[in-house]
């Protein structure tokens, strides 16, 4: 599909509100007989064009505040996941042992969580890679996993008792379910941002009566009804209505 920005998306709606106030000033000569490109329904259709524009923008803030949220409080895991370990091996567990918790704490360093996820979505009408939400959200659902499996681990070790704040298994439990429910927020978020996509594109280009399909019919009846070279036609026939390519 061909990329269209978000401020494609607005100057579709402001063109079509342009397109609205000529047929408006047209009085009693605009007058077409199809339901969907009469006054009463061209009005409707940009009232809900702006409002998903809107919602788009309502939610994709969401979505980035909750984002930032989640960068913040997976910043410490890593190094928290190595102190761990450092307390382990002051304990009298077992050599094997030991050895486990770092295997763990080697995939969980190694899961590097994606820094740019805040500008990165998934947009049927953006220029932005379909997988790259995918791939970022993946790497965050395994920092949790290690991390939870370097807590059962630690939690089996009856000599794992640290006196240090943060580092009793206890407080690492705590912090796992804060990251859980930081990054589960992060996926409705992106639900909701994503589903406000959906409609806007709906509204503004793929329905049958879209915004862009709708200002095409227009331009045809101000044409035959004006003529191809009247002032009238002139007037309306340069606002550009982009549509991405399926």
């Amino acid at each position: 599909m061909k990329s269209i920005s978000e401020t494609g998306h607005v100057k579709n709606v402001a063109n079509f509100e342009d397109l609205i106030s000529f047929c408006t000033a047209y009085g009693v000569n605009y007058n077409p007989t199809k339901t969907t490109i009469k006054l009463g329904a061209l009005n409707a259709l940009f009232t809900s064009a702006q409002g998903t524009i809107a919602l788009v923008t309502t939610t994709k803030n969401a979505f980035d505040n909750v984002t930032g949220i989640r960068q913040t409080k997976f910043a410490p895991l890593k190094p928290l996941a190595t102190k761990v370990i450092n307390a382990l091996g002051a304990t009298d567990a077992l050599d094997t042992v030991v050895k486990d918790a770092k295997t763990i704490n080697r995939k969980l360093q190694g899961s590097k969580s994606n820094s740019k996820t805040k500008t990165v979505v998934t947009d049927p009408a953006s220029e932005t890679p379909s997988n790259s939400i995918s791939t970022s959200q993946q790497s965050y659902d395994r920092l949790i996993d290690s991390f939870g499996k370097l807590i059962d681990l630690v939690n089996s070790e009856t000599s794992y008792n640290p006196n240090e704040s943060g580092l009793k298994v206890a407080d690492l439990t705590t912090t796992l379910a804060d990251l859980q429910a930081s990054n589960t927020a992060v996926i409705n978020k992106y639900t909701d941002y994503s589903n406000a996509r959906i409609e806007r594109n709906n509204i503004i280009y793929t329905n049958v009566d879209s915004l862009v399909e709708t200002s095409l019919d227009v331009k045809k009846y101000i044409k035959s009804v004006f003529g191809a070279t009247s002032p009238q036609y002139k007037q309306i026939s340069g606002l550009k209505f982009t549509k991405p390519r399926l």
